[in-house]
């Protein structure tokens, strides 16, 4: 039972870090750019850029890790 509580205040924890992560990725763009409306011409990643994507990845898997195992955790075992 702890464990539910705790696995669900980190996922609600990790899910608001990775919206603030996506959305600092799209610095520097118009308003349009946040909805994918912008025209940019492709760039290589340097330096915070870089590190930025980096993390958002790492948090992207361990938001999906985090929900598969609270789904596991969650079900009640087969009688």
């Amino acid at each position: 039972m702890i464990l539910n509580v705790f696995l669900a205040i980190a996922q609600i924890v990790l899910a608001i870090a990775l919206i603030g992560a996506v959305l600092l990725q799209s610095k520097g763009e118009e308003l349009g750019g946040v909805f994918g409306g912008a025209q940019s011409v492709y760039q290589t990643r340097r330096g915070i850029d870089r590190l930025l994507f980096t993390v958002t990845v790492f948090m992207a898997i361990a938001f999906f890790a985090l929900c598969i195992a609270n789904v596991v955790l969650s079900t009640p075992p087969a009688a």
